[in-house]
């Protein structure tokens, strides 16, 4: 019989999180969330198939290294992380960001996801047999910036080399990371999209959505994937946004 490979889902508690945690437990990952909200985190670990569940706040350090300490000792090891906790800033012309929301921006988008990529890269490095796969949640805004959001742009152009790096740095170790960029995928943070999102031109116009069932998916089928192959960059968006020329 194979041994039930562990996944570990960040930014749980809702949306994406939370539908990948569940999409995991289904696809027959025993899996670990965390997340900031007690009581959606209770929620989210029920349906994901009682899921090992931890209060965590991926912006602090100490809070992420306890997080892995309990859950390897709990699960014993880790075979996935999907590292995909984040947030979006009010859109503000760039002369006009304000210093704390541009840190805590970068403090929950780059520095939770290194975090959380860090203390995985060392289990994975440590544990045996040893490898595993990380997964991080980019965004088409590491490509392409919406206008009057430069913080996101920053931090998701800032995940893409974050991704590289683990890459080559986790070839010795059989650690395999990939990015996996969305654009407009149907969650509560995307429900004021369609009626109207800003654009290039600064004119608000409505964008369509698609069914996060297909955000689950692709996570699945990258954390399906034998070590020897990875996927690199995957882009899973609504066919008719406006990302190609972002028109």
């Amino acid at each position: 019989m194979t041994e039930q490979k562990v996944a570990v889902v960040t930014g749980a508690t809702s949306g994406i999180g939370r539908a990948c945690a569940i999409g995991l437990a289904q696809a027959g990952f025993r899996v670990a969330i965390l997340g900031r909200r007690v009581d959606r985190l209770a929620e989210t670990a029920a349906a994901a198939d009682n899921a090992f569940h931890q209060i965590c706040d991926v912006t602090d350090p100490e809070q992420v290294a306890e997080f892995f300490a309990a859950m390897t000792r709990e699960l014993g090891r880790v075979d996935v992380v999907f590292n995909n906790a984040g947030m979006f800033a009010k859109a503000v012309n760039f002369g006009d960001i304000d210093v704390e929301v541009w840190r805590d921006a970068i403090d929950t988008n780059l520095n939770g996801a290194f975090y959380v990529a860090r203390e995985a890269f060392r289990a994975m490095r440590d544990q045996s047999p040893q490898g595993g796969r990380i997964i991080n949640n980019g965004s088409i805004s590491a490509y392409v910036p919406r206008p009057q959001a430069a913080t996101y742009t920053a931090s998701k152009h800032a995940i893409t080399g974050l991704t590289k790096a683990i890459s080559l740095d986790g070839r010795q170790f059989s650690i395999a990371c990939g990015q996996l960029d969305i654009g407009n995928t149907a969650t509560d943070m995307t429900a004021g999209m369609t009626g109207g999102s800003l654009q290039a031109d600064l004119s608000l116009k409505p964008e369509p959505t698609f069914n996060v069932q297909h955000v689950v998916d692709a996570v699945v089928y990258m954390a399906r994937l034998p070590l020897e192959a990875n996927v690199q960059f995957m882009t899973v968006m609504a066919t008719n946004m406006p990302y190609i020329g972002r028109g």
